[in-house]
């Protein structure tokens, strides 16, 4: 059977969980890596050859990485404000026949808005390639199995289920352009509501059922700053990265209640909780599905492993019990292989055999697109404060305030407080 031939175009945070997560991946190779910084390229690359995942060539030109003659596939794992110029010039060397690609994948969200997200589409439809929409929690394990035990034995006896909560809470990013409205696209609902809501989808939607099952007709949300514009957590966000939330803050708290109506013309509730502002042992992700006789939950903080330390061992801080770890002593869940836990390792592998193969894969761009409607609706909704039917008016024009730096976080209070 032939290998696949990947190349990655950005070398972050993200791309590292990817490369991971690799090792559980068959019949394929990364065979490049590209970033603008060439000592991130060069330190990805060594990861991968320190895994046996690859031998990548170091880019830090798209143009250049695309004209190579071995590259089958494309995995885009740059920032958001970068995902639409890098696919434009992916587009325009397939389109001329520079490039020989079976797919290009992206990671969570497909772009900042409904417009540079129906771009997006577009680009890629018109280069007839394959598209994968990489949305790990989709393909969590446990996410995957809950779902298949649940409708197996609960749904197929009691009836489908009725209510998804899901939930991602951590301290804050990593790196500055998360924090910035306009680079990132939004604060801690743009960043996170991706995955609830597509995997509360997901969880919803019958094993029997196409996607388009679940019609989505309404969605109500609230934004907040609840711990990042406070002034000592402003001064905070400035030393580090250089932020000034006191001037341009972002939400670090969302929340959102999604109705889909099924095709027998039930109810069906997604409620989406995010957080930038969770202090606790790392990133937390939580997912409960509830049906008329059964009932699952997941937390990824409750894991098989556990260790102690006490106030006598001071190691270096670190992230090597969890991601976005916030402690270092105590009793500490520890996840043995954050890649496979988390779903990166799965959905790689889904995307690569689905490239192989020659057919669409099960989460690809159209998903995506559906994906940055909905937060955009979150925050549209959140805005105007009352619930709107899906989708709104306007939807294709409309930039969240937090993205136009115009946020004012104290609008949660409503127009009436004195």
């Amino acid at each position: 059977m032939r290998r696949l031939r990947v190349g990655y175009v950005g070398a972050g945070f993200v791309a590292a969980f990817h490369i991971r997560g690799w090792t559980g991946v068959r019949n394929a190779d990364i065979v490049a890596i590209c970033d603008r910084h060439k000592e991130r390229a060069r330190a990805a690359a060594n990861l991968c050859r320190e895994l046996g995942v690859g031998n990548p060539s170091i880019f830090t030109d798209v143009s250049d990485m695309m004209a190579t003659p071995n590259l089958d596939a494309v995995w885009l794992t740059v920032p958001n404000f970068a995902r639409l110029p890098v696919m434009e010039t992916i587009a325009e060397e397939v389109t001329q026949g520079k490039a020989r690609l079976t797919g290009v994948a992206c990671e969570k969200p497909l772009a900042r808005n409904v417009k540079e997200s129906r771009k997006m589409l577009n680009l890629v439809k018109k280069t007839g390639l394959l598209h994968g929409y990489l949305e790990n929690q989709v393909f969590a394990p446990s996410v995957v199995k809950g779902k298949e035990t649940l409708w197996k034995r609960g749904a197929s006896i009691a009836g489908r289920p009725y209510l998804a909560r899901c939930a991602e809470e951590h301290g804050g990013p990593h790196k500055a352009w998360f924090w910035d409205g306009e680079k990132q696209g939004g604060g801690a609902l743009n960043d996170m509501m991706c995955h609830s809501s597509e995997a509360s989808r997901y969880l919803l939607t019958s094993p029997d059922e196409t996607k388009d099952a679940l019609k989505l007709r309404t969605v109500s949300a609230e934004i907040a700053s609840l711990k990042w514009t406070r002034p000592e957590y402003t001064k905070l966000l400035k030393d580090t990265f250089k932020v000034d939330f006191s001037k341009f803050p972002v939400e670090d708290f969302a929340r959102a209640t999604i109705t889909y109506e099924t095709q027998e013309g039930f109810v069906a509730i997604v409620e989406a909780t995010n957080s930038w502002s969770f202090v606790g042992p790392g990133l937390k992700l939580s997912f409960e599905l509830l049906g008329p006789e059964y009932y699952m939950q997941i937390n990824t903080l409750n894991p098989e492993l556990y260790v102690f330390f006490s106030r006598q061992v001071k190691g270096k801080i670190g992230e090597d019990l969890v991601e976005k770890q916030t402690a270092e002593q105590g009793l500490m869940p520890s996840i043995p292989d954050e890649a496979y836990t988390y779903g990166y390792t799965t959905e790689d592998r889904h995307m690569v055999s689905s490239f192989l193969e020659g057919r669409m894969p099960v989460e690809n761009w159209e998903d995506g697109d559906l994906v940055v409607r909905l937060l955009m609706t979150c925050y549209m909704a959140a805005e105007k404060g009352r619930k709107l039917s899906f989708p709104p008016p306007g939807l294709e024009d409309f930039v969240p305030k937090v993205a136009q730096g115009v946020w004012d976080p104290k609008s949660v209070l409503g127009s009436s407080r004195e």
